[in-house]
């Protein structure tokens, strides 16, 4: 079984950093694609960056360029930077494991995520 345990959110002010982290337990962490999502109140949950078992990484399109997703299989950690924050930023993010494909098919996201953690973005 895994399991998922985020850390590293908080309150921010617009234009700030924050560095989200995701520590797996299991022997498996390395074998695996990670991704976030993040959810706000009132709306679904989207999909924010995947990292593939070999360190290849996509973005959405609302964090392209402000986010880098980032792993060490040695800590079996995932990692989330995020700078130049806004508040429309503000959500919960959970972290989970799942699979990517070569052909680009969709991320597939297995049933292992973590509690999550909040993120919020005000003055």
């Amino acid at each position: 079984q895994v399991q998922l345990v985020e850390s590293g959110g908080g309150l921010v002010q617009p234009g700030g950093s924050l560095r989200l982290s995701c520590a797996a337990s299991g022997s498996i962490f390395g074998l695996n694609a990670m991704a976030w999502y993040r959810q706000a109140p009132g709306k679904e949950r989207d999909l924010v960056a995947v990292i593939s078992s070999d360190g290849s990484t996509n973005y959405a399109y609302f964090v392209k360029g402000r986010f880098t997703i980032s792993r060490d299989n040695a800590k079996s950690t995932v990692y989330l930077q995020m700078n130049s924050l806004t508040p429309e930023d503000t959500a919960v993010y959970c972290c989970n494991m799942g699979r990517t494909y070569s052909d680009g098919s969709p991320y597939k996201p297995y049933n292992y995520w973590g509690q999550g953690t909040q993120v919020t973005v005000s003055s």
